[in-house]
């Protein structure tokens, strides 16, 4: 475990860094315990946009709107970005940081519950991330499966549970039993849905990165 957060330290000494805009807004989000994505998982996003260049992406779990920003900067296609939020303190944080950045045209929050919001969308995407509560992933697969065009992207944030997925259910705090559970089940459908490819990477705290068959 030492030498792998040495690895970890290592690798993320190569990074380039965000623009300012981004590395403020992840500094703010720290001081004041909001989660954010890790900076492994920045630079697989990074990459996996590079290579998809997505024109309409989806994301579930806005927080305070840094993940949507920063693939709204990094995406080198022109794109439209849907994002949810469920969270009422943080909505109006993140609608102030995309008013902040110039990109209120570009990216639309929507406000609920995610399993309610997704069954009013329609239109196809072809990028998903999903970054909300854990143990709503297995909730969502049906209605994600449903937008998620033929070669689209889906990217799943935290799936090994900084670990625990590895665990018996009976060696995760009682608490943490259902989410662990339901986290299997989700990682157990991706891997085997014959209309999905999936690798499930020990990137940051585990992602999944699964390609919709055409």
């Amino acid at each position: 475990m030492i030498k792998r957060e040495r690895l970890n330290t290592y690798i993320n000494s190569l990074d380039s860094e965000n623009p300012a805009f981004l590395m403020e807004l992840e500094e703010e989000a720290q001081r004041n315990y909001v989660p954010v994505i890790r900076t492994e998982t920045q630079n697989l996003l990074k990459l996996l946009l590079a290579m998809n260049r997505p024109k309409r992406i989806l994301e579930v779990g806005t927080a305070v709107g840094f993940s949507a920003l920063l693939m709204e900067y990094f995406n080198p296609a022109d794109c439209k970005i849907t994002t949810i939020e469920n969270y009422q303190k943080r909505i109006p944080i993140a609608q102030e940081n995309f008013r902040k950045a110039g990109k209120c045209q570009v990216i639309e929050l929507l406000e609920g519950d995610a399993a309610q919001v997704l069954k009013t969308l329609t239109e196809p995407y072809d990028f998903i991330f999903m970054d909300a509560a854990k143990g709503q992933y297995i909730h969502f697969l049906k209605d994600v499966m449903r937008l998620l065009e033929p070669g689209g992207v889906l990217v799943s944030d935290n799936v090994l549970q900084e670990g625990d997925i590895i665990e018996s259910r009976f060696a995760v705090t009682r608490r943490n039993r259902t989410i662990h559970k339901r986290m299997r089940d989700y990682l157990y459908e991706l891997t085997h849905m014959e209309e999905l490819t999936t690798s499930v990477l020990p990137v940051g705290d585990g992602v999944t990165v699964s390609v919709r068959r055409l």
